[in-house]
């Protein structure tokens, strides 16, 4: 069985609560707002990394990630995106089971018209009152599990200055 660890919106903010999460991960998709260069550095140091641009993903580092990816893990076609709004402007790519995608910040799991969306919600910074929050899908064959956890973070975590 698969396990690909799912992460958004660190926006510069890599949380050891975060990478304790992830170490494991036979793949990290990381669904955009990154915010620096070095947190996709330190998730490749756990497992390879697939990452698109989020909305707040600037400079040169951040223009050789792409906006969307497509990735197969077994039986199973995930597209990546940073919005999910994007799905709706452009259609999927064919054979597509899971759209994970970032930006709202809002943890979520649900399917609809036998797509799984998954948003792992942010792991940097606290927005409002949403929680720290990152996922997981595990993956046999076409089988697909997907499953957000929220994370008990040190109120001390800083975000890296570019």
């Amino acid at each position: 069985m698969a396990r690909v660890g799912l992460i958004s919106d660190t926006h510069g903010l890599l949380r050891p609560e975060a990478t304790a999460f992830l170490r494991g991960s036979d793949l990290i998709i990381h669904a955009g707002d990154i915010g620096d260069a070095s947190v996709l550095e330190e998730l490749a140091a756990l497992a390879p990394v697939t990452a698109v641009r989020g909305n707040n993903d600037h400079g040169a580092w951040a223009a050789r990630v792409p906006p969307t990816a497509t990735v197969r893990v077994d039986g199973v076609r995930i597209h990546v995106v940073h919005d999910v709004a994007e799905v709706d402007e452009a259609p999927l790519p064919r054979g597509v089971r899971v759209v994970v995608a970032g930006h709202s910040h809002t943890p979520s799991v649900r399917e609809r018209d036998g797509l799984v969306f998954v948003n792992p919600g942010s792991a940097g910074p606290r927005r409002f009152s949403l929680p720290i929050a990152v996922g997981e899908l595990r993956i046999a064959g076409t089988s697909v599990r997907a499953r957000i956890v929220e994370l008990e973070v040190a109120p001390t975590a800083r975000r890296r200055t570019p």
